[in-house]
């Protein structure tokens, strides 16, 4: 992201399901909440918001290597 960033005072909103500062219609607030699911919940992830002081916003995803738990492999 170029932009402007993201502010401070929403950064704990944007993973909220249907959280948007998109006009109505244009945008359904579910992209960064499935993001939050998907690597964090599901997958014991994390998700860093970056703001350089240059401008815009980067996030830094973290996976596990390992979870610790057996995988169940089956053969074809």
């Amino acid at each position: 992201d170029n932009g402007p960033g993201i502010p401070l005072a929403i950064q704990s909103k944007i993973f909220d399901p249907f959280f948007t500062t998109k006009p109505v219609g244009k945008g359904t607030g579910l992209g960064l909440a499935i993001s939050y699911q998907l690597l964090v919940e599901e997958h014991g992830g994390k998700i860093q918001i970056l703001t350089p002081k240059t401008g815009g916003t980067e996030f830094l995803f973290t996976l596990p290597i390992n979870s610790g738990q057996p995988v169940a492999l089956t053969a074809r």
